[in-house]
């Protein structure tokens, strides 16, 4: 009988063990196990006059996880750096006051409050969203970007939002987060309020909003204000001012202690939808009555 090569003997015997193994594999089928280590919790802190709270320790903190208190490995208050995207209604509503103050707003943001170490992108929309500056950390870039947008069309802001958590994603900074600025109401997107809502579930960037409301004919009403905190994500310079002052009132709804204010319903901000696509992250919504409130906003 004549004898087989080494070679092939060891390649028969190599052919035989993938086959045993693939046989095993068909009958008890793959199996994949995997597991949460770290989870992130990004937390806000205000007092009972809005202003932000700092100081804290690991300690003032619990976490629970249904029900069952989970514990906190890794904590940390300082200021880090943030990849933040900054939104702006650019639809045909924005006139050219409220264009105006909403660039001195966001000039006075990036240049004063802001970190060094930030990088931010600036996204435009009305019919349809438009990234207008991408990721960078030249301050001059975005104020350039905010003053070329012309306002008109319509208002595609959940669309705005879906388009900007993917890209606020790729920034470099661990805290990523998106700042919303419209005066009215979401008259175009195709993208609905729960879609937008499992987009950001599944995202780690914080949403916040800042609502513009107008200033038109007051009808009376005895409703007290309603008090919104500041969307204030981290320590910004005089945060927390001298002596216990406070922030110009900011009011939600639509009301005051006086009166409320009108305008056609297409126009007026849905506090009620901004907040859905932002609470959910741990950021917030903030409604201010007229653009000269934004800057202080």
């Amino acid at each position: 009988m004549k004898k087989l090569p080494r070679a092939l003997i060891a390649l028969l015997l190599a052919s035989l063990a993938a086959v045993s193994l693939a046989a095993q594999d068909n009958q008890d089928g793959f199996r994949f196990r995997s597991g949460v280590e770290l989870i992130n919790v990004t937390a806000t802190v205000t007092d009972n006059d809005s202003r932000f709270v700092s100081g804290l320790t690991k300690d003032d903190f619990t976490v629970y996880e249904d029900g069952v208190r989970q514990d906190v490995t890794h904590f940390s208050n300082e200021r880090v750096p943030v990849s933040l995207g900054i939104a702006l209604d650019a639809s045909g509503s924005m006139t050219p006051d409220k264009m105006s103050a909403a660039r001195s707003a966001i000039d006075r943001f990036i240049y004063d409050l802001l970190g060094k170490d930030d990088e931010l992108f600036f996204m435009e929309f009305a019919n349809r969203p438009y990234i207008a500056q991408g990721w960078t950390g030249d301050r001059r870039a975005i104020s350039r970007a905010v003053s070329g947008v012309n306002a008109s069309g319509g208002t595609a802001m959940y669309d705005a939002v879906a388009d900007a958590i993917p890209l606020a994603e790729k920034g470099q900074n661990r805290k990523k987060a998106l700042l919303v600025i419209s005066d009215g109401n979401d008259t175009n997107s195709a993208t609905s309020v729960g879609e937008l809502r499992s987009l950001i579930r599944e995202s780690e960037v914080l949403v916040y909003a800042l609502g513009v409301d107008g200033t038109g004919r007051m009808i009376t009403r005895n409703a007290p204000p309603i008090q919104i905190p500041l969307p204030i994500p981290f320590p910004f310079p005089g945060s927390r001012r001298q002596g216990g002052g406070r922030f110009p009132p900011v009011i939600g709804g639509g009301g005051g202690s006086q009166g409320t204010w009108s305008r056609n319903p297409g126009e007026r901000v849905n506090a009620d939808a901004l907040r859905e696509i932002t609470d959910d992250t741990g950021g917030r919504t903030e409604i201010v009555r007229g653009f000269e409130g934004l800057d202080d906003a």
